[in-house]
């Protein structure tokens, strides 16, 4: 069985080969350039090593995480549109880089290439995977349509970020692995664990993102830490105080999200108040507690055929990971 590294390896040779379409230019150009940024490839390569862990050579997924990576990249166009980002891995966005219109539809035309490898699988468990898939494309719709909503509320419960971060982020880890395991030949249950796996890991990971925003090390994370402060980004440390802080706690807190102008002095000041009120060792708590869950699905994959060893070492590095 190959590691992730060598799944890597594969799949960025694959891709690379690949010819998506080359008329009309103004379409397809824009389609190879966000494809050519680079990335981890990570939900992709979980889709090959989730094949392999159930016996199958990763080759007999690779249609499928070629639609992964394509719905992938669609949503980091149209989120990057979204967002009026100007950089993506350090280059020009799509709609930057040519116009608003031309990153609408070569965003859409990636949708549409994605539908059409997943269609490739084996007849034999198309209609799960292509349920599967189209769910998940519904649910990062939905997630992305959460989060820009909770931009403009103040009373964003726990279980609604939760929600939010699962769609947004979460549920494409938890369908890669799921697809690579029914291409693998997992049975109904592996094949649920697998996918628990990645929704629960992922979870966890998001947590962590949370965290180490605030509280990370700028030169491991590679960006100023504090951004979710100064934006007042609804995140499980927000919530927690919102909702735990007390007395003169809960009054500076109100008055920081209320400033603009002293971002440092924000960062600092809220920054304390998190971890005065419990916050920070809440956040590591949640985070602890998806990252559990995440390992018991794994042990039920095993207990379903699975050789777990990689997709384990892969869950420690991640949940072990400073940046």
């Amino acid at each position: 069985m190959r590691d992730l590294t060598q799944l890597q390896e594969l799949f960025i040779k694959a891709i690379s080969e690949k010819n998506f379409g080359e008329e009309p230019k103004n379409l397809y150009e824009p389609f190879h350039y966000i494809l050519n940024l680079g990335g981890k490839r990570l939900r992709p390569v979980l889709a090959l090593l989730a094949c392999e862990s159930f016996g199958t050579k990763a080759e007999e997924a690779m249609d499928a995480a070629m639609g992964i990576e394509l719905l992938h990249n669609f949503s980091l166009i149209h989120d990057d549109i979204m967002d009026n980002a100007p950089l993506r891995r350090g280059r020009q966005t799509v709609h930057e880089k040519w116009n608003l219109s031309v990153g609408i539809l070569s965003g859409d035309a990636m949708l549409g290439a994605s539908f059409r490898y997943i269609s490739m699988v084996d007849d034999r468990i198309f209609r799960k995977v292509f349920d599967v898939f189209s769910r998940t494309v519904l649910e990062i719709c939905e997630g992305q349509q959460w989060d820009m909503d909770f931009e403009l509320r103040m009373d964003v419960t726990e279980a609604e970020y939760i929600r939010m971060i699962q769609y947004k982020t979460s549920v494409l880890l938890g369908a890669s692995l799921e697809i690579g395991a029914l291409i693998g030949g997992a049975d109904e249950v592996g094949a649920e664990q697998s996918y628990q796996f990645g929704l629960n890991l992922g979870t966890s990971f998001q947590i962590k993102d949370d965290l180490l925003d605030a509280f990370g090390d700028p030169e491991k994370v590679g960006k100023q830490v504090g951004g979710d402060i100064l934006s007042n980004k609804k995140t499980i440390l927000l919530i927690h105080a919102l909702r735990h802080a007390t007395g003169e706690d809960r009054d500076e807190l109100l008055a920081w999200l209320k400033e603009d102008h002293l971002p440092a002095e924000k960062v600092k000041a809220v920054m304390e108040i998190y971890q005065r009120v419990g916050s920070v060792r809440y956040a590591e708590e949640r985070m602890e507690s998806y990252y559990r869950k995440a390992l018991n699905a794994l042990d039920e994959c095993s207990q379903h055929g699975a050789n777990i060893t990689e997709l384990k070492n892969f869950a420690e590095y991640l949940y072990h990971r400073d940046h």
